[in-house]
């Protein structure tokens, strides 16, 4: 199967205020966000991208408009950036809007932090319907790529932390309820293979570090397609690059 990299928005005034933008139109990358988008950007450049998909949010579309400028070279042409409503962020009803502070008090807070599978936000959507609706969309589309772009094809969805913290989760195998033990920053980047055994996660969470070991390469000359032959006992001996 592809190999998907997730790339969190980079930062917003929200963000930096403390508070919760969920859907709210119009949130934007500020100056810092900017310069987050454009380091990860230059990560991304010596990985050619089959397909590049961003949640609808401006804040996401800015960060992906930035990857995808990067991609372009002599070689390859500017990707188009796909909106999938599927990858935007929770809903999280009556709570978008307000001071993480003043939500903290509040008793609902606790289980978002201790037992998230039990979360619903009200007016808006449970932290399982959005770790679903997203986990779903991932593996889609990965398939999707796979089938259309070959095995080693590598795709990136720039979405939000909540987000990609439960993609990340099921990758883990982890049950929601431990999915707060997982940090995305804005900006950062992590990487999940999926294969018909399992999906492997390659990294999480990295702001800084080589990419270029994630570019497929061309196959050798007579050689058949890689097949997975399970995890390597000991670790295995990692990239060639």
């Amino acid at each position: 199967m592809a190999t998907v990299i997730l790339l969190r928005h980079g930062r917003t005034e929200a963000n930096a205020s403390g508070t919760l933008a969920g859907r709210t139109p119009g949130v934007r990358l500020d100056d810092l966000g900017r310069t987050q988008a454009e380091r990860a950007a230059a990560r991304l450049a010596a990985v050619p991208l089959a397909e590049l998909v961003s949640s609808p949010l401006e804040r996401c579309k800015e960060t992906a408009r930035v990857v995808a400028a990067h991609q372009a070279t002599d070689h390859r042409t500017r990707p188009r950036v796909h909106s999938d409503k599927a990858l935007t962020e929770c809903d999280y009803g009556e709570w978008q809007g307000r001071k993480l502070r003043e939500l903290a008090r509040l008793a609902l807070w606790r289980t978002v932090q201790t037992n998230p599978s039990a979360a619903t936000f009200p007016g808006g959507e449970s932290l399982p319907q959005m770790q679903a609706r997203a986990v779903d969309a991932v593996r889609r589309r990965d398939a999707a790529v796979s089938a259309a772009r070959g095995a080693d094809a590598v795709w990136l969805a720039v979405s939000h932390g909540d987000v990609i913290k439960s993609v990340i989760a099921d990758a883990l195998g982890m049950h929601l309820d431990l999915f707060q033990r997982i940090q995305v920053d804005p900006a950062s980047i992590s990487v999940i293979r999926y294969t018909d055994a399992r999906p492997y996660v390659l990294a999480s969470n990295t702001h800084e570090g080589d990419l270029s070991w994630l570019a497929p390469r061309p196959p050798k000359k007579g050689t058949r397609p890689r097949r997975d032959q399970g995890a390597a006992v000991g670790g295995g001996a990692g990239p060639t690059t």
